[in-house]
C-alpha cells in the first residue's frame, strides 16, 4: 500500500479523510438535532403525560448503544467507511418510522423506530474517530474537534427550522412535530451516502497496515514523523479513565437536556423559543470544538477533565436557580451544560485514542460508546420521572452533584497510574 511508508502520503489521506468526515457531520448534526428538540414533545403529545416524556429520548440513546457496538465491530471487521455508513442509513430509516408513528398515532411504532433513529446519534459521534486514525499524537484532539466542529451547522439548523419544518408537515397532513424528523431522514441518509461514495481509501485499514508494517520491522514505538496509529499496545487503565470522564458528563448532559424543552412548555415558552435554546445549547456543544481540542493537546486530558466537571456544576446550578420564563438564564444554563459535555468529551475521546491500538480500535472505541450511550438513556429515562415526582430544579442539582465527581475521580486514577491522563 502507499500510504504505508509515505508520511507524506499518510497526511495528505488524513486531510481528505477530515475533509469527507466534515461533510457527514454536517449532515448528522442535522439528523441528531429533531429527537433532542422535538423528542420529548412528541411523546407527551402522543401520550398526553409528562411521566414518560423523557423514553423517546431514552430510547434512541439505548438505540445509540446497540449502534455504537454494531457500527464499531463492522468497522473493525470491514472498514470505517462501511460501519458508518451502515449506521447513518439506520438512522434515517429510524427517522422515517417516527414521521409514520405520528401520522397513524401509534405509541409502539414510535418507541421502535426511536430505538432505531438512535444508530444515526451513535454514528454521527463515531465518525469522530475516523478523523483521529492518521493523527499525529500531538494533534489527536484537534483531530477529534475539526471532526465534530461541523457537526453545529446542521445541529444548530435543526432545531431553528422546528417551526418551517412543522408548517411543512402540517402541509401534507401529518403532526407538525414529525416535520424535524422528516428533515432527520433526509439528513442521515446523505451522511451515510457522502461516506459510502468518499472515504476511501479508508483511514482504519490504511492505520492497521501502518502499524502492521512497524510491527514486522521491529519498530515497536512511532517515529517522530508517522501518525499515532503505530502504537502497538492498549492501555486498559487509560480507556477507563477516558470512558468514564465520557459517561459522567453524557448522563448529566442528557438528562438536563431532556427535560429542559418540557420545562420550558410548561412557563409558556413557544416551540420556536424551545428550538432557540436548543439551537444555541447544541452550538456550545459542538461550535468551541477547535479551541477545546487545541487546550486538550496542550494542556492535556487532566485539566480538561477537571474544567468539565466545574463547567457542568455551573450549569446546574444556573438550571436549577433560573426562573422558568427567563429566556436569558435558560439560554446561558444551557450553553454552559453544551460547553461541559465539549469540554469532557472531546478530553475523554482523546485519553481513549491515546490508550487503543489499531487492530482493536474501531471494536473498543464502540464498546465505550454503548457505555456512554447507556447512560445518556439512564439520564433520559429518569429525568422524566425525577421532574414528575420532584421538579426541574431538583433534576438540575442533582446533575450538578454527580458532575463534581469527576475530579476525585480523575485525581484518584491519575494517583493509581502514576502518570497523566
Amino acid at each position: 500500500m502507499e500510504y504505508v511508508r509515505s508520511p507524506e502520503k499518510q497526511r495528505q489521506l488524513h486531510a481528505r479523510t477530515l475533509r469527507v468526515v466534515i461533510v457527514s457531520q454536517i449532515f448528522g448534526g442535522a439528523g441528531l438535532a429533531a429527537g433532542i428538540t422535538v423528542g420529548a414533545l412528541l411523546a407527551q403529545a402522543m401520550l398526553g403525560t409528562d411521566r414518560y416524556s423523557g423514553v423517546p429520548t431514552a430510547l434512541f440513546t439505548l438505540g445509540s448503544a446497540i449502534a455504537a457496538l454494531l457500527v464499531g465491530r463492522l468497522s473493525q471487521r470491514l472498514s470505517r467507511r462501511v460501519g458508518l455508513a451502515a449506521g447513518f442509513m439506520a438512522g434515517g430509516i429510524g427517522a422515517i418510522g417516527v414521521v409514520g408513528a405520528a401520522i397513524l398515532d401509534s405509541i409502539p411504532l414510535l418507541f421502535l423506530s426511536m430505538l432505531v433513529y438512535g444508530g444515526g446519534t451513535a454514528t454521527n459521534l463515531q465518525a469522530r474517530y475516523a478523523g483521529t486514525d492518521l493523527a499525529l499524537p500531538a494533534h489527536r484532539a484537534q483531530a477529534v474537534s475539526m471532526a465534530m466542529v461541523f457537526t453545529t451547522f446542521g445541529a444548530v439548523a435543526g432545531p431553528n427550522l422546528v417551526t418551517a419544518t412543522g408548517r411543512f408537515a402540517a402541509s401534507v397532513g401529518a403532526p407538525p412535530l414529525s416535520g424535524p424528523f422528516m428533515l432527520a431522514a433526509l439528513a442521515y441518509i446523505a451522511a451515510g451516502i457522502v461516506l459510502l461514495l468518499f472515504l476511501r481509501p479508508d483511514p482504519l485499514i490504511v492505520a492497521k497496515a501502518i502499524a502492521e508494517d512497524q510491527f514486522l520491522q521491529g519498530a515497536a514505538v512511532a517515529q517522530h514523523d508517522q501518525p499515532a496509529a503505530q502504537e502497538q499496545k492498549g492501555n486498559a487503565k487509560g480507556i477507563v479513565i477516558g470512558a468514564t470522564v465520557m459517561l459522567l458528563t453524557q448522563v448529566v448532559m442528557v438528562a438536563i437536556m431532556t427535560m429542559t424543552p418540557v420545562h420550558m412548555k410548561h412557563h409558556g415558552h413557544s416551540l420556536g423559543e424551545v428550538g432557540l435554546v436548543i439551537g444555541l445549547h447544541v452550538a456550545a456543544m459542538y461550535l468551541p470544538s477547535p479551541l477545546t481540542g487545541y487546550l486538550v493537546d496542550k494542556f492535556g486530558r487532566t485539566m480538561m477533565s477537571y474544567m468539565a466537571g466545574l463547567t457542568l456544576l455551573l450549569s446546574g446550578l444556573l438550571a436549577a436557580l433560573a426562573p422558568g420564563d427567563s429566556m436569558i438564564l435558560l439560554v446561558a444554563a444551557l450553553a454552559l451544560l453544551g460547553l461541559g459535555w465539549n469540554f469532557g468529551f472531546i478530553s475523554g475521546t482523546a485519553a481513549i485514542v491515546d490508550a487503543t491500538a489499531p487492530r482493536e480500535r474501531a471494536k473498543t472505541q464502540g464498546s465505550i460508546d454503548v457505555l456512554v450511550a447507556l447512560g445518556g438513556a439512564s439520564g433520559g429515562a429518569l429525568s422524566g420521572m425525577v421532574v414528575a415526582q420532584t421538579s426541574y430544579a431538583t433534576l438540575s442539582l442533582s446533575g450538578a452533584i454527580l458532575s463534581l465527581l469527576l475530579i476525585p475521580f480523575v485525581i484518584w486514577s491519575r494517583a493509581n497510574r502514576g502518570d497523566k491522563v
